[in-house]
């Protein structure tokens, strides 16, 4: 099984130049950034940028797998640095949301390979 998922946050007011770094933090060391993701079972993660409004969002598109370790539990420094940065610019008190996913589109031999690792 498979979990498709688009989330949206709010980003605070402010924080923008902090979301640039946080940004670059996280593509700068992408090959730990990496490593991260198999305890997760994260297969696909992708972080989207938006200014709507003057509103600043980020949004989260992932596929993952199940039973996972949660991003939290980690005791690597990729995602506890990546924790102070979500802590630092994700408003609390904009409630997320997800989007519905209606087609999800992987085709049979890649989503096969996917839930094999």
């Amino acid at each position: 099984m498979l979990n498709v998922e688009l989330s949206r946050f709010k980003v605070k007011e402010g924080k923008s130049l902090i979301v640039d770094e946080w940004l670059a933090f996280l593509n700068d060391n992408m090959a730990e950034t990496l490593l991260t993701l198999e305890n997760e079972k994260m297969y696909v993660e992708t972080i989207f940028r938006e200014v709507f409004e003057g509103v600043e969002y980020l949004y989260w598109y992932s596929i993952q797998g199940e039973g996972t370790q949660k991003v939290e539990e980690s005791e690597h420094w990729i995602d506890k640095k990546h924790l102070e940065y979500w802590k630092e610019c994700i408003d609390t008190s904009f409630r997320p949301i997800d989007l519905t996913p209606e087609v999800i589109m992987i085709p049979t031999n890649i989503k096969k390979n996917m839930i094999s690792l």
